[in-house]
């Protein structure tokens, strides 16, 4: 018997746009999920965007994300877009009764995160926000210890995430630099990763108190419209634009309902880190730490070891028994990042004609950016502010 097929339209052709387009492609190969996405439509917002789309899987492709939203036989809308254009995109999708995947963060404001939340809600759609760290196999082991008491009471969370991709003073001016485009800039693009995982692991922050910096306040214009990374500044004009979004956010908390407190750092200016996206986890019983550039393995510390014996161990999560890992390879045969995204649409996929949610939703996605939010309030009133 043939599976149900669902019609997926993504919108946003760039360096998201390819890691969902392995996921779609990607999923139905290697897991087995109880509908079977169809590829139909990419958008992007400029023609020579699309030349890559049936490469990538798609057997469409358009300039108009509305008519897109509207066509009768989409059924799921994958927004990839910059941040900005994620709330009119997906307001319209659910009103038009799609279900939807949305990158992070939801939105720019709060404000808008939550319309985003309250129509999805109104129109009964599924809707996920895509926190895809989540989906490393490694996280979804330390969940599973965290949660069965395996570390005890938790005291810290400590989250470092670091790149260095704009310390050259002539990289240029980008949507992602840009407030009104992108919300914030190191906190709300890798700050909400950290604050994801945080809610997820060990619980909600409940007050923050924060400082945030900007470090090249005027940057050269780009010479086109391009993906942050392979931006290059006019060698012709030298017009400048100022930055007015934050390049590095330290930030502290409390834990609702718990002692324990923790800490964020998240920085473009660290060299020599590419996607340096670090966690570690002190609990009365043990210890974890994962770092994302070494994703498939996490360090474990038990408390109740003999003496002599205690230490961190190396725990490798592509081993049997670790999620996800059966659809891949041999134990030790490592996944890289991509697969992340073919988790998280798996996940969406399974739970699309079912009453539970194993992804981060809206209101997931809300609450993290409430936390940016109040992250903001308070580097501004140096005072600390409830989330």
């Amino acid at each position: 018997m043939a599976k149900k097929t669902v019609n997926v339209a993504m919108i946003g052709a760039q360096f998201m746009g390819k890691a969902h387009s392995n996921a779609w492609r990607q999923v139905k190969a290697m897991f087995d999920p109880p509908v079977e996405p169809v590829m139909k439509v990419m958008c992007g917002k400029f023609p020579e965007e699309l030349a890559s789309a049936g490469k990538w899987g798609w057997q469409e492709t358009s300039l108009d994300w509305k008519e897109v939203v509207n066509r009768p036989d989409i059924d799921i809308i994958d927004i990839c877009t910059p941040n900005f254009l994620h709330p009119v995109i997906a307001i319209e999708a659910a009103k038009a009764g799609k279900h939807i995947v949305c990158e992070k963060p939801l939105a720019n404001t709060l404000k808008e995160a939550k319309e985003m939340w309250a129509t999805a809600k109104k129109a009964n759609i599924k809707h996920m926000c895509g926190f895809s760290y989540r989906f490393a196999p490694a996280v979804q082991s330390m969940k599973k210890l965290i949660s069965s008491g395996g570390l005890g009471e938790i005291y810290h969370f400590r989250a470092a995430y670091q790149q260095d991709w704009i310390m050259d003073p002539d990289f240029p001016m980008v949507w992602r630099l840009k407030k009104k485009h992108t919300g914030s800039g190191a906190l709300g693009d890798i700050g909400a990763h950290v604050t994801d995982l945080c809610h997820f692991l060990v619980g909600p922050v409940c007050e923050v108190t924060s400082a945030m910096e900007t470090f090249i306040k005027r940057r050269v214009i780009a010479d086109s419209d391009v993906g942050a990374w392979a931006a290059k500044g006019s060698k012709k004009t030298k017009q400048y634009d100022t930055v007015d979004v934050d390049d590095a956010a330290i930030f502290i908390g409390h834990i609702k309902d718990k002692i324990t407190l923790a800490s964020f750092e998240v920085t473009r200016f660290a060299g020599g880190r590419r996607n340096y996206n670090s966690i570690e986890i002190f609990g009365s019983k043990g210890s974890l730490l994962w770092n994302q550039e070494d994703m498939n393995q996490f360090q474990y510390f038990n408390r109740s070891d003999p003496e002599g014996l205690q230490g961190f161990r190396k725990v490798l999560a592509c081993d049997p028994g670790h999620p996800y890992v059966h659809a891949w390879w041999p134990p030790g045969h490592i996944i890289g990042y991509e697969h992340l995204f073919v988790h998280e649409i798996f996940e969406f996929l399974t739970c699309l004609n079912s009453k539970k949610e194993s992804y981060s939703t809206f209101e997931d996605a809300v609450k993290c950016q409430s936390v940016l939010e109040a992250v903001e309030k308070s580097a501004s009133s140096k005072k600390w502010v409830k989330v």
